[in-house]
């Protein structure tokens, strides 16, 4: 049905739907106290349970703006097994901070990453620590009310739009589709390349943007395989480098959606075991010798194992997996491509927002 479940959840949706109102209208009205900070705060987040791309969406951002000012990012570190304030830091472990937090501290050099579950406290607690600290980026903070951003940026999956949603638990929505009109910008994201003008005006008037809001298209792009866990030996091969005939790979994938990369890579091998986790995974011994053995089976004359970028972040920490399968795992970097060009007024809007913005409110 759609993603959707059983219609018997569905009065349960509407009871939800009562909830979260009531929640918003007390924010909305002010009864409920919303935080502003004297810095410039950027939201970036959904409404819908599920992958929709925030963290490649906050890494270009933190990206983007590291090169002009000083980006700390705030996550609430989801499924660690630490609580309070955490700063990322050269020794951070997944368990620690979580594996999404982990991944940007890693990937992106010289930002600040942190992690609290207490938004308002994770902002006082970085502009104490970090006090050059000039941005800040929330990552999945849009129905964190709490903290009232300079700036949101709410995300939608092409193949599951926001608008065609239902909210929990009968749909995938946290939060009634109307409250979309609180972004600034909305991303379509994981477009596909070659989407025509006329799919595109379908989801414009779909979306139903305000006259404030701006509307892009996004979609992702995967990279070229990555070692988990050393650079690899001069000469040796890299999946994707050769001829796929003779390749095969397993693929290991522990996040919401892996259909996307599952496609991708089965245009380009000719070989596949796909062994599938839950979101967020955290991988056992087991589960390795699961994965050794479902490579040891591939019956193509070059064979890898292949992950996502996050489930690279928790597989990295075993760190005891033997030769040849420890090099012979790699991973899918991921990134951005904005469509239709706009990739240069997207960036604009942001940093020139971030630099003309001394005091945190709203620009709507």
């Amino acid at each position: 049905m759609d993603g959707r479940r059983s219609i018997f959840l569905y009065p349960f949706s509407v009871l939800y739907c009562i909830i979260t109102g009531i929640r918003n209208f007390l924010y909305d009205s002010g009864i409920l106290k919303s935080h502003e900070f004297s810095i410039p705060i950027i939201c970036v987040g959904n409404i819908a349970v599920g992958g929709t791309g925030k963290t490649p969406h906050a890494e270009y951002l933190a990206d983007l703006l590291r090169k002009d000012f000083n980006v700390a990012v705030l996550s609430r570190g989801y499924k660690r097994k630490s609580s309070g304030f955490r700063l990322a830091g050269p020794g951070s472990k997944s368990w620690d901070i979580g594996d999404e937090p982990l991944q940007m501290y890693r990937k992106i050099a010289g930002i600040t990453v942190a992690v609290d579950s207490n938004r308002v406290r994770g902002v006082k607690t970085i502009l104490k620590e970090r006090p050059s600290t000039e941005v800040i980026i929330l990552d999945d903070g849009f129905q964190h009310r709490r903290i009232n951003p300079g700036y949101s940026i709410l995300l939608s999956d092409f193949s599951r739009p926001m608008v065609k949603d239902h909210l929990l638990p009968y749909g995938n929505l946290r939060e009634s589709i109307h409250c979309k009109n609180r972004a600034d910008i909305i991303l379509i994201t994981k477009s596909p390349e070659d989407i025509s003008p006329i799919q595109r005006r379908i989801m414009v008037k779909e979306i139903d943007k305000r006259p404030y809001q701006n509307l892009y298209f996004t979609s992702i792009k995967y990279k070229n395989p990555a070692p988990v866990f050393d650079d690899p030996e001069p000469g040796r091969d890299v999946p994707g480098e050769a001829g796929s005939e003779d390749t095969g790979i397993v693929l290991v994938t522990g996040i919401a959606n892996p259909e996307p990369l599952s496609g991708y890579l089965q245009k380009r091998y000719g070989e596949i075991i796909h062994l599938t986790f839950g979101d967020h995974h955290q991988f056992t011994l087991k589960d390795i010798r699961k994965i050794g053995d479902a490579w040891r089976s591939l019956n193509s004359k070059k064979k890898y194992v292949l992950t996502t970028e996050k489930d690279a972040v928790r597989l990295r920490e075993f760190i005891n997996i033997a030769e040849p399968i420890r090099s012979a795992f790699y991973y899918i970097p991921v990134g951005i491509s904005f469509l239709n060009d706009d990739r240069e007024e997207f960036d604009n809007m942001i940093i020139d927002y971030v630099r003309k913005n001394k005091r945190n409110n709203r620009i709507s």
